[in-house]
C-alpha cells in the first residue's frame, strides 16, 4: 500500500474532537510531537503514510504535511529514505540530542535547577538572544541572559558562566517576576488544565475510546504540554507566584498520559511501520517513560 491509499481518516470520538476546538496546530510542530512521543523510543523511523493518517485526523492535510516534512529535512532534523514505493523518514543524528533533552523534561523527574549566565560577544546578538529566550532564558541586557538549566548549543563567541544562588528572599522573587513573563506561562498552564481536565473527567477511563482516538488524544496532550514545558523557565518554587499551576498541570499530564497509553501504544504496534516492519508496541525506552510518570 502506497502513501496515496492510506486510510481516508478516522471519525474521532466526540470527546477527542472537542480537544481540537480553538486549538491551532502547526504541521511541523505536530510532526515533531509524533516523533518525540511515538517514533523516537521505537527506533526513530516511520513510514510517511502513518504520518499522513495521524496528521489528517487533527486537520493537517497531506499537502501541508509533505511541505512540513520537507522543511524538517532541509533543517537537518529528518532524513528521508525510500524502500520500493514507500518513503520513510528517520530522525537525523543531530536531532537525537534535542529529542532526548525534551523527553527528559516531559517524562522524567522534575528538572534540577542549574543557574547559568550567558554573555554574547560580537555583532548582532539579537538572534542568539531570541533563541535563548525560546529556551526559557531571561534577557537581562542586549548581551546577557540568565537561565535555570544548561544553555543550548551556542556559537564560540558566547561565554557561559555557571552560577549558584546564595539567597532566596523577597528580592529573588521580585527578580524572577521582573525577568520572566510568569503570568503568560501561568495562563498557558491554566488553559491546559481546563482543556485536558475537562477531557479527563469526560472519559473517566480510556475504556470508552477506540485505540486510534487514544493515540490522537495522547499526541494532543503531549503537544500542548510540550509547548509550555520547553519554554517556561522552571524556576525554584521560592521564586514562583502563589497558586502557580505548573504542578497541577504536571500531575494532570502524567495521569492522562498513563490512562491513554495502553490503547495508544497498542495501535502503534499494530499499524505503524518502518522499513523492517511493524514498530514495537513497547520498548525499554517507552516503558521507562511510563515508569517515570507513575512515580510522580
Amino acid at each position: 500500500m502506497s502513501a496515496d491509499n492510506v486510510k481516508s481518516g478516522h471519525e474521532l470520538n466526540e470527546a477527542v474532537a472537542a480537544l481540537l476546538i480553538d486549538l491551532p496546530i502547526k504541521a511541523a510542530g505536530f510532526i515533531v510531537t509524533i516523533y518525540g512521543d511515538v517514533i523516537e523510543p521505537r527506533g526513530g523511523t516511520v513510514w510517511i503514510g502513518n504520518l499522513i493518517e495521524t496528521c489528517r485526523s487533527v486537520g493537517i492535510t497531506e499537502t501541508l504535511l509533505r511541505t512540513a516534512v520537507s522543511r524538517l529535512v532541509n533543517a537537518g532534523r529528518l532524513v528521508g529514505e525510500r524502500a520500493g514505493r514507500r518513503s520513510y523518514y528517520r530522525l537525523a543524528d543531530a536531532a537525537q540530542t534535542e529529542f532526548a533533552k525534551a523527553a527528559a523534561l516531559l517524562y522524567g523527574p522534575e528538572p534540577t535547577v542549574k543557574w547559568q549566565f550567558v554573555l554574547i560577544n560580537g555583532p548582532a546578538p539579537d538572534e542568539i538572544m531570541q533563541g535563548l529566550e525560546r529556551d526559557g532564558f531571561a534577557r537581562l541586557s542586549p548581551r546577557m541572559a540568565v537561565g535555570t538549566h544548561p544553555a543550548p548549543p551556542l556559537p564560540d563567541r558566547v561565554i557561559i558562566f555557571d552560577a549558584q544562588l546564595m539567597t532566596e528572599n523577597a528580592a529573588f522573587k521580585e527578580f524572577a517576576e521582573g525577568s520572566w513573563d510568569l503570568q503568560r506561562f501561568a495562563a498557558a498552564y491554566n488553559e491546559f488544565i481546563s482543556r485536558f481536565g475537562a477531557f479527563s473527567q469526560r472519559i473517566e477511563s480510556a475504556s470508552s475510546l477506540p485505540p486510534f482516538d487514544c493515540l490522537i488524544a495522547r499526541l494532543l496532550l503531549v503537544h500542548q504540554y510540550r509547548l509550555i514545558m520547553l519554554r517556561e523557565p522552571h524556576l525554584p518554587r521560592s521564586a514562583l507566584p502563589a497558586n502557580w499551576p505548573g504542578e497541577d498541570a504536571r500531575r494532570l499530564f502524567a495521569d492522562l498520559y498513563l490512562k491513554l497509553s495502553k490503547k495508544a501504544d497498542g495501535y502503534v504496534g499494530r499499524h505503524f511501520v518502518d522499513e523492517a516492519g511493524k514498530l514495537q508496541e513497547a520498548t525499554p525506552a517507552s516503558q521507562r517513560r511510563l515508569d517515570h510518570l507513575k512515580s510522580r
